[in-house]
């Protein structure tokens, strides 16, 4: 006679050890026993053939992944789109190392293990919205910035070793924009290219062409993070001292899926405004804690400062907690906590 049981399958959770090429996957059941470990290719055959080996184990209830913002971006979507839990694993594992040594093996084990003991908790970005298009663009705009940037100097460093007559014609335009104008004007003569005169006028003109080309390019860029940045944070952008690129940060930083967010606390630690205590004997005071998103704190350093220039309220606070015996530095990192706050409530009302 056969039995029929209705029993649920086994839940399992799994940990990944994610490389460019390949990852490595660890099974443990509800009472930490490792069931499995084996390595798939990076790609969507592999990211399939993980899919049919977790089900010989059971059904997934959790998934530990280090790095789901990089090497292990697709298969956090492959697995987010199967309605999987998928939970970021950023920690390392120095006690491990040191008792057990350090593999993919290894590795993926301990991410299954911190999700299991629910050390890792922290869930991972959606990269499947606008916000990721966001990132992207941005992603390029600063490369272009930081070419551009290049450019410029390198303008100016070939004027230094340039012949006297070429430096002077040129520096005589007036500012810096003036002068690349004038170096794209240059008419260089090719088949003399080995006198350093013409060389220089070669040089010269070339890079003032850069400029230019990445002037376009930083424009066009600067347009469609506009208009992507104003339909996904209304709110965000018109808080004061907030705009296009400032807001951008914040999205990024944020992500698509904010519920990952608890509150406006997690949030600034995020961005690295959280306070902490560094009081010892009769010093008491706070300070701000450097771990987070840098590119997020910087913003709201920035944002911080364009208010102190220009809202009375903020110029009003200042002057307040100055007169009870705060640092400039110290109310400067108050506000930016305040900021963080006021940014997480626009963004909820934008991505919630």
């Amino acid at each position: 006679m056969v039995t029929i049981t209705n029993e649920p399958p086994p839940r399992i959770v799994v940990g990944v050890d994610s490389h460019k090429d390949k990852h490595q996957a660890a099974v443990l059941d509800a009472q930490g026993a490792l069931l499995g470990n084996q390595c798939f290719a990076a790609s969507t055959d592999g990211y399939h053939e993980l899919e049919v080996w977790l089900a010989t184990f059971g059904e997934v209830d959790r998934v530990g992944i280090e790095c789901t913002g990089s090497y292990a971006a697709g298969l956090t979507r492959f697995l987010r789109e199967r309605h999987v839990a998928v939970l970021e694993v950023n920690s390392t594992h120095r006690a491990t190392t040191a008792r057990r040594g350090k593999d993919d093996a290894i590795d993926a084990e301990m991410a299954a293990r911190k999700v299991l003991s629910g050390e890792a908790s922290a869930q991972a970005k959606d990269t499947t919205g606008s916000i990721e298009s966001i990132r992207l663009l941005k992603l390029s705009r600063e490369s272009a910035i930081k070419a551009r940037t290049s450019a410029l100097l390198q303008i100016g460093d070939v004027l230094i070793t340039a012949p006297s007559e070429l430096r002077e014609h040129v520096e005589a335009a007036g500012g810096l924009r003036h002068r690349v104008n004038r170096a794209g004007a240059l008419r260089p003569d090719l088949e003399h290219l080995d006198e350093p005169l013409q060389a220089a006028k070669f040089t010269l003109r070339l890079l003032s062409r850069r400029v230019k080309n990445l002037d376009e390019e930083i424009a066009t860029m600067d347009v469609q993070l506009s208009r992507l940045v104003e339909a996904c944070a209304p709110n965000l952008l018109s808080c004061r001292g907030i705009g296009v690129q400032h807001a951008a940060t914040l999205l990024i930083t944020a992500g698509q899926n904010l519920d990952r967010l608890s509150n406006d606390g997690s949030f600034a630690r995020l961005c690295g405004v959280a306070p902490i205590p560094i009081s010892s004997g009769k010093t008491n005071r706070m300070r701000l804690h450097r771990g987070g998103n840098r590119q997020a704190n910087k913003t709201l350093h920035l944002i911080a400062v364009v208010r102190l220039r220009v809202d009375p309220r903020t110029q009003a606070y200042m002057e307040r907690r100055r007169a009870e015996g705060l640092s400039k530095r110290d109310v400067i990192r108050c506000l930016k906590r305040f900021i963080a706050r006021e940014v997480f409530n626009a963004l909820k009302l934008d991505l919630l």
